[in-house]
């Protein structure tokens, strides 16, 4: 039998970090078996969607649910801490795109957390869900109530959500085949040389800092693409399609290209301080956000079959940091 190694010490608060070691008994068992048989009351639904969200590293490396074990191996696991066992409806104001019977389209603020995890428990786009809508499909889970995809807390934009079953699975099957139509806009930092370009990246927890993710040899493939649409003095905004949806997968591939994100605290290495003129630094600051917009979503209504595409113009906040900005060319078509 395995032995637990240690517990706790690099984890964000609010997860328990858990390892443990495989030994000749292990040899060949897959992993989600692995661990569903050592960690006590976590569902085998819930190791899978926590292996699934890379969450999970064998040998430093994300690893899929069947994996087959050697001996020796380390795994290492991240588990949230067990939040309340429903949502609570709260009055908190949506933007609601487009609503029928099947899908309801919102317009996300930034600052709204899309689901109660680790720390928030409430305030979230779940529970202004709640709220508004009597029925929801409940496929993702109880706190979760039609919850498809997901946006960071501080990135505006497009989002859909499930009023049924059905639509709950028709819609998982689109994103998981990529054919879900997702583009944002992003400002970062320097002037591009390249009109467009790609960045094909796999992504995962930071070895070195399990609070943030990284490219990492090994974890999950993520594919990104932008364009420029227009250029600055020392910036410039981009339009940026997404093929996968993994977490912070543009603020992440944007930095890895030496551009990330104005406003993105976590992975601007520091640029939003170091710019000379005082007056954009204090901009930013002021702007309490990054840089990020969902602004376009496209997919196959579950019902119809009809292809719907959903536009969220920029927020007041980043249009009018731009008015601010001095251009360098002209717009992109």
């Amino acid at each position: 039998m395995s032995d637990e190694i240690s517990e706790g010490a690099a984890a964000e608060p609010g997860v328990e970090a858990l390892a443990f070691e495989a030994v000749e008994a292990d040899a060949g068992s897959r992993l989600d078996a692995f661990l569903a048989a050592r960690i006590e009351g976590v569902s085998r639904s819930t190791l899978k969607r926590v292996i699934d969200d890379g969450e999970v590293l064998v040998g430093g490396h994300v690893a899929k649910p069947s994996h087959k074990l050697r001996a020796g191996e380390r795994v290492e696991v991240e588990l949230p801490a067990p939040p309340p066992s429903e949502i609570e409806p709260e009055e908190i104001s949506l933007d609601i795109l487009h609503e029928d019977e099947e899908v309801v389209v919102v317009n996300k603020p930034a600052g709204l957390v899309v689901h109660p995890a680790a720390g928030v428990q409430s305030g979230t786009l779940a529970n202004a869900l709640a709220f508004h809508f009597r029925e929801l499909s409940g496929h993702a889970g109880p706190l979760r109530p039609g919850i498809v995809h997901r946006l960071d807390r501080d990135t505006s934009g497009v989002i859909v959500v499930a009023k049924t079953a059905r639509a709950h699975e028709h819609l998982s099957d689109q994103f998981r085949a990529r054919t879900v139509f997702k583009s944002y806009v992003a400002l970062v930092h320097g002037v591009t040389r390249e009109e467009k370009g790609k960045v094909e990246e796999p992504l995962a927890r930071d070895p070195r800092n399990r609070t943030r993710m990284a490219v990492v040899r090994g974890g999950r493939a993520a594919l990104s693409f932008w364009r420029v649409r227009r250029r600055f003095e020392r910036m410039t905004l981009l339009d940026v399609q997404i093929k996968t949806g993994r977490t912070h997968q543009i603020r992440v591939h944007l930095a890895w290209i030496k551009h990330p994100v104005v406003g993105d605290d976590t992975y601007g290495g520091g640029r939003d301080k170091t710019l000379a003129d005082p007056a954009l630094r204090a901009r930013i600051g002021a702007l309490g956000r990054q840089f990020l917009h969902a602004e376009r979503l496209g997919f196959h209504h579950p019902g119809t079959g009809e292809w719907l595409s959903f536009t969220a113009p920029l927020p007041p906040e980043l249009s009018g940091f731009l008015e601010a900005l001095e251009p360098t060319g002209k717009d992109m078509p």
